[in-house]
């Protein structure tokens, strides 16, 4: 495991910052400075924690599945009429990422960039149902073998900040990083309506490793 490189100003920061609080805290009042070191290790040791970057294989799998773009938890299984891109009826799987989560967003199969695009928005609650269309969030369109994939990146109420490398034309493999999303939110990905889900309300899953759903060979 590795620090992913969108911690790494964040924790030098964070270091820097402690540290001269420290610092101040040991001059101005020493008898106050381990009870500052046990607040701030613990809080510096998640911030290590939470821009974690583990090694993932991504499975051995057919050009139909698709695997999950996140760590999280499900909570969200519905059809949908999704009227950015698709503009058709579709099925929506989304992963909840909670601040103890990995937050890095992996491509879940191999695929084409077909469009992408940020929209500015609101921060509500990651688990609020207008959080997708009403939050701050970037859309991202593939095109796999079984057909067009929708993945959205959406920013929660401690999420301020979403990251997306996806470039429209560009080619990526399964288990590529799309993006990276700061401090608790969740990813919406829009399945074909005939597509076979593989995961129930409530799944804690993996991404880059648990199979999320097969889409009809055309």
């Amino acid at each position: 495991m590795t620090i992913h490189k969108e911690g790494l100003q964040t924790l030098s920061l964070s270091f820097i910052l402690l540290s001269a609080l420290y610092l101040g805290v040991k001059y101005a009042a020493p008898e106050a400075a381990i009870y500052f070191l046990i607040l701030a290790l613990p809080l510096y040791i998640f911030l290590i924690s939470f821009f974690r970057k583990p090694k993932r294989t991504f499975p051995q799998t057919d050009e139909h599945t698709i695997i999950c773009p996140a760590d999280g938890k499900i909570v969200v299984i519905e059809e949908v009429f999704e009227n950015e891109y698709l503009k058709t009826n579709c099925k929506m799987v989304s992963v909840f990422m909670s601040p103890l989560n990995v937050h890095i967003n992996w491509y879940p199969n191999r695929c084409k960039v077909v469009y992408e695009k940020y929209h500015p928005g609101k921060y509500l609650a990651a688990w609020n149902p207008k959080s997708s269309i009403e939050n701050e969030r970037t859309t991202v369109v593939i095109e796999t073998s079984g057909g067009l994939v929708l993945l959205r990146q959406v920013a929660g109420a401690l999420a301020r900040r979403i990251v997306c490398y996806a470039k429209t034309g560009s080619h990526h493999q399964g288990g590529d990083e799309m993006g990276f999303i700061k401090f608790g939110s969740r990813v919406d990905i829009y399945l074909p309506p005939d597509a076979d889900i593989h995961v129930a309300l409530g799944d804690v899953v993996k991404g880059c490793s648990t199979k999320i759903a097969t889409l009809k060979k055309g």
